[in-house]
């Protein structure tokens, strides 16, 4: 006894709305079973502490006490002192090219193409 294909096609759709499938009989490949898991957006999030307020923030929250109010970042001066030391000693940041000429000004001497040269001949 054969059942026929339009018979299974209807009591698979059935089934799948009663499970909450989706109906794929031509085993298409959809993302469904990346869709139907969990979110790791909150997980991930809960995973890492919380941000804590830094005193740039403080200052910038504050603008308006900043005269009267003085504070003092121990990591930014410690950051500004290395800035400047490797500045003396001509490690730091070179500088910005202020016009669209200067970028594309190449610095030095361009090396001249060589023409293929031939081997040097042994002396044995």
């Amino acid at each position: 006894m054969s059942v026929p294909q339009s018979r299974i096609f209807d009591l698979l759709q059935v089934q799948c709305r009663i499970f909450s499938q989706t109906f794929n009989p031509q085993r298409l490949r959809t993302g469904n079973r990346v869709l139907r898991q969990r979110l790791r957006g909150p997980s991930v999030a809960a995973y890492y502490p919380r941000r804590v307020a830094t005193i740039k923030d403080l200052k910038n929250l504050y603008k308006g006490f900043d005269e009267e109010m003085e504070t003092w970042d121990d990591d930014e001066e410690d950051r500004l002192e290395h800035l400047l030391l490797a500045k003396q000693r001509g490690k730091g940041a070179p500088k910005k090219k202020r016009t669209a000429e200067e970028s594309k000004k190449i610095k030095g001497k361009k090396k001249p193409a060589v023409a293929a040269i031939a081997p040097k001949e042994s002396k044995f």
